[in-house]
């Protein structure tokens, strides 16, 4: 028990800097990184006899590697806010003029300048990238049902719609620059 305590502890020391670094660049933040680091280290700990691991580090970073795919797979799919920019004020501002009650001609004139420049972008993807970012954030259809939907694989699915929204969210940055 001393032993495998001592190694478990030898190997948070020999590889937690490197491993932390590796995750980090692979996750959006410190917290996501801090987790998966956390439950790297949890499993290798829940492991009776560390004997068997012939090579410690290319087991913590396959580990490493499963628990950021995982939690990639678990995260929600983005959604139209995270369109969302700052102005010079801190303000955000395309969600507030899409989605405001209050009906004013300097309102009115943003939300429809900002759907003329959404629709344009959304017109410029490819088809099967267009239709399932619409199904997915304009009709409420989850990416399974989309999957189901069109007959391709979950993996497909989410990928043309990563790809949609990273194509509609540099296309908007840049038209938005632009007026």
């Amino acid at each position: 028990m001393a032993q495998r305590q001592q190694s478990i502890q030898d190997a948070v020391q020999n590889y937690g800097k490197r491993l932390f670094s590796f995750i980090r660049s692979r996750v959006k933040n410190d917290q996501d990184a801090e987790d998966i680091l956390q439950d790297v280290w949890y499993q290798l700990s829940s492991i009776i006899d560390t004997e068997p691991i012939e090579l410690l580090s290319s087991w913590l970073y396959r580990v490493s590697k499963n628990r950021i795919v995982d939690k990639k797979r678990k995260m929600k799919p983005e959604s139209l806010e995270d369109f969302a920019y700052m102005d010079k004020e801190g303000v955000l501002v395309f969600p507030e003029a899409m989605l405001t009650d209050n009906s004013n001609p300097e309102t009115e004139l943003e939300r429809l300048f900002f759907k003329e420049l959404f629709y344009r972008a959304l017109g410029e993807l490819p088809d099967k990238q267009r239709d399932v970012f619409v199904w997915n954030e304009l009709e409420d259809l989850t990416l399974q049902e989309i999957a189901d939907k069109t007959g391709e694989s979950i993996k497909t699915i989410i990928s043309r719609k990563r790809y949609a929204v990273a194509h509609l969210r540099e296309r908007l940055q840049n038209m938005q620059r632009e007026y």
